[in-house]
């Protein structure tokens, strides 16, 4: 086995280039274990850690005002939870529930959006984060492009990338309303989830996101709930007012959401547990979203 160890990201698209079947490492807390269990066997391992840039974040703002977290790859969830709960909760909810103080230490979200698992806890956060999240890839040969985060997950374990790119950031709108992320799992804690679901207010645009993990061959959205509760919200001038959804459009948002998911039977739970725990996690994440809202609302009045 190759083992290379790039000093420089130019260093490192080159490696990528010359050996396209090298497995990228930084965190290793999926890669390892897979190893470990002799699960994969890769022909190159390319170590990214001494990329100082993969471990740093910044905000950019456009003409228009708008603020954008540019994430490295690498940047820990550890980081991520004591950085940026502010300007991307989701996200930094979602890290609290990632293995242990030491995994959350290494891991980061270009392992999890690399190996592109279904249960990876990054995803749904992502995608309930608006369509205007995008992963930066490059390659020494193209150079870099965005990819749309909905366009990314193309199959089970299988994103989007070509043999030599490397993810080098993700671009994600700073949150302007609420967010909130909820996984069941086996037990409490260094579990993967059995079902897992993202939700976020995007008041400026008048939009909702969500994000459903673990319950379909590749992370998704829950499309036809998301756009039943921004026409109730709409209609009834709720953005407004931040007045009461009432029970039915919770429960109808629950049912939505469950309905999205295309889920199996696996050894940490069955399809039927993960369409009833989607809709408990959706009724219950966009009330505590929206009680958020709603007392935004009354502080600003």
């Amino acid at each position: 086995m190759e083992f290379l160890r790039p000093a420089t990201w130019d260093e490192a698209l080159a490696a990528k280039a010359e050996f396209p079947t090298a497995l990228p490492i930084s965190g290793g807390t999926d890669v390892m274990v897979e190893m470990n269990f002799d699960v994969h066997r890769p022909s190159a391992l390319l170590d990214l850690n001494r990329i100082s840039e993969l471990r740093e974040w910044s905000i950019d703002t456009s003409a228009k005002g708008d603020e954008t977290v540019l994430l490295g790859a690498s940047v820990p969830y550890s980081r991520i939870i004591d950085e940026l709960s502010g300007p991307l909760p989701g996200l930094a909810l979602a890290a609290h529930t990632v293995g242990s103080p030491q995994i959350r230490n290494r891991g980061g979200v270009g392992g999890n959006l690399g190996g592109a698992s279904p249960a990876g806890d990054a995803h749904p956060a992502l995608l309930a984060a608006g369509r205007d999240v995008f992963v930066e890839v490059a390659s020494h040969a193209r150079g870099t492009r965005l990819i749309p985060i909905d366009e990314f997950y193309v199959g089970v374990k299988r994103n989007s990338m070509q043999p030599d790119e490397l993810i080098r950031r993700v671009h994600i709108p700073v949150a302007d309303g609420p967010q909130q992320f909820s996984k069941i799992g086996t037990r409490n804690a260094m579990v993967i989830a059995v079902a897992a679901f993202g939700f976020a207010l995007h008041p400026k645009t008048r939009t909702v996101g969500t994000g459903i993990g673990s319950a379909a061959p590749t992370p998704r959205r829950a499309v036809e709930a998301e756009e039943y509760l921004q026409g109730v919200l709409a209609e009834r001038g709720l953005w407004e007012s931040g007045d009461l959804l009432g029970a039915e459009v919770v429960q109808r948002f629950g049912e939505l959401v469950r309905a999205a998911a295309s889920p199996i039977d696996d050894v940490r739970g069955t399809a039927d547990y993960r369409r009833h725990t989607l809709a408990v996690m959706a009724r219950r994440t966009l009330t505590w979203t929206w009680n958020d809202y709603s007392k935004q609302i009354r502080s600003a009045a």
